[in-house]
């Protein structure tokens, strides 16, 4: 009960990160049907490419042994060696191209599927692989019935199609019994070749459909609940309240840096309480001045009494002191707008003090 709770509270899509996780730990969407399909094809390329070639030579080889039977004596064990391994010749030479196909699409069904990816924790050993509740779940779950219903469908269908070939081929294949062998091996490759291709077109059609079938309950099955949404967006993001504390420190540590630098102004602009700019104004470092500090409230105030207490010029201009603050940054050069009320400002400072080092 609990369970089917838990799946239907996972109305929330999986998100990249869940998908991903999935798929490093070995969890990917696989279809055996696609295997199968590919292995199915494999097997009627050789059917039609390989198996008629192959089967004349076995046939001729036997032929051989048949009609000339003292061309191959037994009379020893060694005598058996020979004639075993020369069967076993011809035999490979048959089989080798069926199992190098089959290996081939095999594979290439599997990497088309996805890319192989080693994964040491399914080979782990694990508890609940043996649990009996487990495998009855899968058994009786809806994956297992899906596997019930796919295998029982081959079953029909391969069953339908081998008596509905044979049964029209019945009498031709009791005649080919009695006749030549690469007759009977003729007929034979074309009852096989019409089995073989309704087989190609089923299981095609049930690999198609299993295709998509893993794929969505592969999806389904990552879906998340809104609680599981909200923990992965604060672990990718960070917790909101100790985000917002880093933001406040990096600005207490801006805030600090910049009062420190108020000593080395040359004027503060100031609104009179509300706002305060102090500016670095020295021919040698630049064209123009520089905002060292700005601050608002507390801050501005805080600025004009480090100004007072250093001897730096405080010049009340709210106009000024709000434009230059909403405006300019900290370290950043005053921008053209605002030159020619700062230099009057610093030539009043010149003016009354010549000689001032700043």
């Amino acid at each position: 009960m609990s369970d089917d709770q838990d799946k239907d509270s996972k109305t929330e899509s999986p998100s990249e990160k869940k998908m991903n996780d999935a798929i490093e730990k070995g969890n990917t969407p696989f279809s055996r049907e696609v295997t199968m399909f590919a292995s199915v094809v494999a097997t009627y390329i050789f059917i039609v490419f390989f198996l008629p070639q192959g089967f004349s030579t076995v046939a001729e080889s036997l032929k051989d042994i048949f009609e000339q039977p003292e061309a191959w004596r037994i009379d020893t064990a060694t005598d058996v060696v020979a004639l075993v391994s020369h069967l076993l010749w011809k035999a490979s030479a048959l089989m080798i191209p069926f199992f190098t196909l089959l290996i081939v699409f095999g594979i290439g069904s599997s990497i088309l599927q996805n890319l192989p990816t080693p994964v040491f924790d399914r080979i782990a050993p694990k508890l609940n692989r043996i649990s009996p509740m487990a495998g009855w779940k899968r058994i009786y779950g809806i994956q297992g019935l899906v596997e019930f219903a796919k295998a029982l469908f081959k079953i029909l269908i391969v069953s339908i199609i081998i008596v509905l070939t044979l049964w029209n081929d019945y009498y031709a294949t009791l005649d080919s019994m009695f006749s030549d062998p690469l007759t009977i091996l003729a007929t034979m490759s074309g009852d096989l070749n019409q089995i073989m291709i309704v087989i190609l077109i089923s299981t095609c059609i049930i690999a198609a459909v299993d295709f998509f079938w893993t794929r969505y309950h592969w999806y389904t099955e990552l879906r998340m609940t809104k609680q599981e949404v909200k923990e992965e967006l604060k672990q990718s993001q960070g917790d909101p309240i100790v985000r917002a504390r880093l933001r406040s420190i990096a600005r207490d540590r801006a805030r600090r840096r910049m009062i420190t630098s108020v000593p080395r102004a040359t004027l503060v602009i100031a609104n009179p309480t509300h706002y305060a700019v102090a500016l670095r104004y020295v021919r040698e470092e630049g064209d123009a001045p520089v905002v060292v500090a700005k601050g608002q409230d507390l801050v501005a105030l805080k600025i004009r009494e480090i100004a007072e207490e250093n001897g730096i010029p405080v010049f009340e201009d709210p106009p000024l002191a709000r434009s230059m603050f909403a405006q300019v940054s900290v370290d950043s050069v005053i921008p053209p707008v605002f030159y020619k009320a700062v230099a009057e400002l610093i030539h009043r400072i010149y003016a009354t003090q010549p000689k001032r080092v700043t």
